[in-house]
């Protein structure tokens, strides 16, 4: 450590990175727990990862402010609140639902440093020392809820680099001014339905290329088949006729550009060509990187403990859509916040601190502690 870092140097009890839906939601039932040695470390802004969306984007799991029935809000991160209330929407947009989040954080009086970088993370006696554009910390425990969303898979093929990922799209109505042909989407999940009926009302004609094709399908979850939100404004689309073709069974393998045309190359010799740049629906990549070496992996997912530590890195925990157990992720906002609760009790533990406040948590159905119910073939979640 520098000269200059020791005098940027602050010890804390926690640090959490990322004031996404899971950063925050956490900070939450730490304050609720009256621990004040604590940050949230957020190098943009508050719900930063949803002010990126394209403006057309939604939320896909409804809001209702059902509280006062005894149940939460699909989008709420603490017992108390709900964004339906909130905004007045079923389906927020990403910046609505950001609005939602800077609400809590104010509500709560989170201790949020906007505009600070974690650059590295590094164990440390009986901790960690972080290293941040703003200066070091040495925290006793920090919860990882960086989210995936800055890690777009925009690489998956050969060629991809002449693609746009949707999520580096501001809306779909500036893309679609753009077009001078009608536009190929590659990839036929959430992401690239919406991107296909949002073009698709903007007047062109749409092709998605996908190899599984989860649009024919139906399953209990919803990351692996189209959301009933989606699936329903398919349906309607195509009720109304609208200009959409879904091609599956298609495993894109490049694509290739030739005098400003481009060619989208798939499995069995299918090719789709377009004067526009394809759009990439292709999903995210870990958002683990700079903490990769602190976690092992198995089929791609991160190992944790039943309190959400990493197996190999004690004191570090996981929040958000990348805590998986028995092969589920909890990769939606209603499930992956059932275990904010876990995480604080057991760093509540530890720290001696007194956990009555998480008998709420466990009276509202926000600590979700037996994990019989995720077995690989149905999740009761």
């Amino acid at each position: 450590m520098t000269s200059e870092e020791a005098r940027n140097h602050e010890s804390l009890d926690v640090a959490i990175v990322g004031a996404g839906a899971a950063g925050v939601g956490v900070g939450a039932v730490l304050a609720d727990l009256g621990l004040d040695s604590y940050a949230i470390l957020e190098r943009g802004e508050v719900g930063a990862s949803f002010q990126q969306w394209p403006e057309e984007m939604r939320l896909i799991t409804p809001s209702f402010p059902s509280n006062s029935f005894g149940c939460r809000d699909l989008n709420a991160v603490t017992t108390d609140t709900s964004p339906a209330f909130a905004l007045d929407r079923e389906h927020p947009t990403g910046r609505e639902y950001a609005e939602y989040l800077q609400g809590v954080v104010d509500f709560y009086d989170l201790p949020v440093r906007i505009g600070v970088e974690v650059e590295s993370v590094q164990r440390h006696d009986d901790g960690f020392i972080l290293y941040t554009s703003t200066g070091v910390i040495q925290s006793r425990f920090v919860i990882w809820a960086a989210g995936q969303f800055g890690q777009p898979n925009d690489d998956p093929f050969p060629g991809a680099n002449h693609c746009d990922h949707n999520s580096r799209l501001e809306s779909w109505s500036a893309f679609a001014d753009e077009c001078v042909e009608d536009p190929i989407v590659v990839g036929g999940y959430e992401s690239g339905i919406d991107a296909a009926l949002a073009l698709a009302d903007l007047g062109h004609e749409v092709v998605v290329v996908d190899e599984d094709g989860p649009w024919q399908f139906r399953g209990p979850d919803p990351s692996e088949v189209l959301s009933p939100y989606m699936s329903q404004r398919l349906q309607d689309a195509f009720e109304h006729d609208a200009p959409i073709a879904l091609e599956d069974g298609i495993r894109v393998e490049r694509v290739d550009v030739e005098e400003g045309t481009f060619d989208v190359i798939g499995t069995d010799g299918a090719s789709f060509r377009t004067r526009n740049r394809p759009v990439l629906a292709t999903g995210f990549e870990s958002g683990l990187d700079l903490v990769d070496e602190h976690f092992e992996f198995e089929n791609g997912q991160p190992q944790l403990t039943k309190r959400d530590e990493s197996t190999i890195t004690p004191s570090l925990f996981l929040a958000g859509p990348q805590v998986t157990h028995n092969g589920q992720q909890f990769c939606f906002i209603y499930t992956f916040r059932q275990r904010f609760a876990v995480v604080a009790d057991e760093i509540a533990s530890r720290l001696d601190i007194d956990r009555t406040p998480l008998d709420e948590y466990r009276e509202k159905g926000m600590f979700l502690e037996d994990l019989s119910c995720c077995e690989p073939d149905m999740c009761d979640c």
